[in-house]
């Protein structure tokens, strides 16, 4: 019996032992799942002194690392779950903005249609294997915070497409001297009537308030896009002319900016600036043309700049050409195949905080055919296969104060100045002479032969310009241009264009057998000139009435005196003319 009776009591108490190791592990289990929901599971271990052996221990040790298992998987999930919703968000928030620009005009007026099928786009996101193509957003992550950051704050115009020639003008608030508005006069001047149909000219007024320019007025950008409508109505209104202004939001924070080259902050802050310009610039003129040309606020063009333009891309033997170059200054006169300008800009995003402008678009030749194994001559002749340039330059650089403060540049395109092979024929023999003090080696045979132009001190009433024919010519039509690209307001003024016809009796005859005179049809000077047109704005042209027959001379008459010097810059006749005979 008492045997009986200490097997039982053992037995009784080693139950009630493993009741309460039981216990104590299922408490320490609690504790340790805590220190999971607390997100402490990798930094806080629950250790357990496994001093005795259980059934009951071995499961709640096989079921407290069976969670631990559980939660780490959970957990690097939640991890992969997190980074795939950030790349829809980042998706959700580019469709909204390119929405929201396809909402305010039509695809062609923004930043053309969607580069991708819309039906990729949840594909792309979702799955884990497939790679996610480059953004703008990639380079400028700072745009998804604002919905607006990839949109005009302002835009006038029309939203022509379909040109052939996009002309781009970034222009921005310079402490001393604006040319924005003469370098327009200046190009749209020059154009012809259907060149004006075949053309836009973009302005991006690149003055909104950031970190690189924090005293900028608030006000600049309204002040000048309303001068512009005041000066040009008749451009805003057919669509030569456009007027845009980038968001605020669309610069990044410049203070981050590091030093490099030697440039100060300063100069390192307005030169990225620059380049983001170009970049908005080229990203909204894209889709409005074929060609697309890089051009500056402060110059002037020549006559027939954008024809001869257009003709030399056209002429070009291959299309592998990347740039056409029409000035050998800066960014000034560059030409790109708007397909082109998608590498073009992604390149410049890529490197927009550590370069200039003009040594990217040579990185991005060199990367394109320059072997590294070959020497730099190589190099050189494989980039002038991509890079062409046209001789004489078709634009000047004018300014003097530059945008960045304090800065003073005089550049100057040497090849501006010459004469292109342009005339459709060289003027016929004639002895030039004028009543005009010749201002240094700028003479009237200069002139005369396409060789540079006339200049003369000021003029007075009375003063004469006299081109006398060898032989006496039958002359169509006639032109004239006073004033220079470089001294526009140079010009004749009150000036007439007059002629002096051949004594030939078989003209008189003809004249009278067909019912009218000369004669009483035009003034006629007290030494037999008559008198066929006059200057206006600098320029007289006109056609020559046949009834005059052979004419002997041609002269400009002054008939007021004149507060300017003057320039003439082109003189040419028309075609079909022929020497009369020797009787």
């Amino acid at each position: 019996m008492i045997e009986a009776r200490e097997k039982e009591q053992k037995k009784k108490q080693k139950r009630q032992e493993n009741i309460a190791k039981a216990k104590r592990l299922k408490k320490g289990l609690n504790e340790c799942t805590g220190c999971v929901s607390r997100g402490k599971l990798f930094g806080k271990l629950c250790i357990f002194e496994r001093t005795h052996q259980g059934d009951v221990v071995d499961v709640y040790q096989r079921e407290f690392l069976a969670l631990r298992d559980r939660l780490h998987a959970a957990e690097q999930e939640s991890l992969k779950r997190s980074k795939e919703l950030n790349l829809v968000l980042d998706e959700i928030k580019r469709a909204m903005s390119e929405r929201q620009a396809l909402r305010d005009g039509d695809s062609n007026r923004t930043w053309g249609r969607l580069p991708e099928d819309p039906r990729l786009k949840p594909w792309n996101v979702s799955h884990k294997h497939v790679l996610h193509l480059p953004t703008v957003f990639h380079h400028l992550p700072h745009l998804l915070a604002k919905e607006s950051s990839l949109q005009p704050a302002v835009r006038v115009g029309q939203g022509r497409t379909g040109v052939s020639v996009v002309m781009g003008i970034p222009s921005v608030r310079r402490e001393v001297h604006s040319y924005l508005t003469d370098t327009l006069h200046s190009l749209i001047s020059e154009l012809s009537p259907q060149e004006k149909e075949d053309s836009v000219i973009v302005v991006l007024i690149a003055e909104a308030r950031h970190l690189v320019f924090p005293q900028t007025d608030p006000q600049y950008t309204s002040l000048v896009t309303e001068n512009i409508k005041a000066l040009f109505p008749t451009e805003i209104h057919s669509g030569l002319l456009e007027v845009i202004s980038p968001s605020p939001h669309f610069y990044p924070d410049f203070s981050r900016l590091r030093e490099s080259f030697g440039d100060p902050k300063e100069r390192v802050r307005w030169r990225t600036k620059q380049n983001l310009d170009y970049c908005f610039l080229m990203m909204y003129a894209q889709s409005k043309g074929i060609y697309y040309v890089q051009l500056e606020d402060d110059i002037i063009a020549k006559p027939n700049y954008l024809s001869t333009m257009k003709n030399f891309a056209l002429q070009q033997p291959s299309e592998d050409w990347m740039i056409l170059e029409f000035s050998q200054l800066g960014f000034i006169g560059k030409m790109f195949k708007s397909l082109d300008l998608s590498v073009i800009v992604e390149f410049i995003l890529m490197f927009y905080r550590d370069k200039p402008i003009d040594w990217l678009l040579d990185h991005i030749l060199w990367v394109k055919v320059c072997n590294p194994e070959k020497d730099a001559k190589h190099c050189d002749r494989q980039k002038a296969n991509l890079r062409i340039r046209f001789k004489p330059s078709l634009f000047q650089h004018v300014g003097t104060h530059s945008s960045l403060a304090g800065k003073i540049q005089k550049l100057k395109d040497k090849d501006f100045g010459k004469h292109a092979l342009r005339m459709e024929h060289v003027n016929p023999p004639a002895e030039v002479s004028t009543s005009l003090k010749t201002y240094q080696h700028f003479t009237l045979e200069k002139a005369y032969l396409h060789e540079d132009f006339f200049w003369a001190f000021t003029p007075s009433a009375g003063d004469f310009i006299r081109f006398r024919f060898f032989q006496p010519l039958r002359l169509e039509r006639f032109f004239f241009r006073s004033g220079n690209i470089e001294h526009p307001e140079d010009k004749l003024f009150n000036t007439s264009v007059e002629v002096l016809p051949f004594d030939n009796p078989q003209s008189d005859k003809e004249a009278l057998q067909e019912g009218h005179s000369v004669t009483l049809q035009y003034p006629r000077s007290p030494d037999g000139y008559l008198q066929i047109g006059s200057f206006y704005k600098g320029v007289a042209q006109g056609e020559v009435d046949p009834a005059f027959g052979p004419l002997e001379a041609l002269r400009l008459s002054i008939q007021t005196d004149s507060p300017v010097w003057v320039i003439l810059s082109e003189v040419t006749w028309g075609r079909g003319w022929g020497a009369v005979p020797s009787s």
